[in-house]
């Protein structure tokens, strides 16, 4: 008898336990968009974007010229100029190529350029969090903006606009 007693007090305990964990959640596309300083740095990458795309653009016109100028004279051409121009046909695809490359590529100028604009505005967003967090005391805190498998989370439990003030933003 004593025995079931102590399992049956485990059992609520561990119960209890379980239902004490505190919960968040964060909506960072709405804090994002919030923070004017995401926004200049967004344009601000946009812009250098289209600066770069252009420039690339440029140099696959001039690839694209260069072929359509060997085909239409190739028949007047010796086989060392044929050689000549299809190489010049050749380098220019390759420097388009490699700007591409250079510019949008996994660690290309993009990458860097975003990691040093938007890195900084990330990191104040999770030491926001991680200081809420640890004064009201939640184990977990989930982004409904990437958490595909959050289908429904009551709005009480949304820290984003609480997050927004930590931050020094007006909610």
């Amino acid at each position: 008898m004593r025995r079931l007693i102590l399992s049956a007090v485990l059992a609520i305990s561990a119960l209890i336990t379980v239902n004490a964990q505190k919960y968040a959640l964060i909506d960072t596309e709405y804090i994002l968009k919030n923070i004017p300083s995401y926004e200049r740095a967004n344009e601000q990458l946009n812009q250098i974007s289209r600066k770069w795309q252009s420039e690339i653009e440029t140099v696959v016109k001039e690839a694209e010229t260069l072929a359509k100028n060997y085909e239409s004279e190739s028949v007047y051409l010796s086989e060392e100029q044929k050689k000549e121009k299809a190489q010049e046909v050749f380098d220019k695809e390759k420097e388009a190529a490699e700007l591409k490359r250079k510019y949008f590529g996994p660690e290309g100028e993009l990458f860097k350029k975003r990691e040093s604009l938007i890195r900084p505005i990330q990191d104040e967003i999770y030491n926001a969090v991680k200081e809420i967090s640890e004064a009201k005391g939640y184990q977990l805190v989930l982004d409904r903006a990437t958490a595909a498998s959050v289908i429904y989370a009551s709005p009480k439990i949304d820290i984003s606009n609480e997050v927004l003030s930590k931050m020094g933003y007006s909610e």
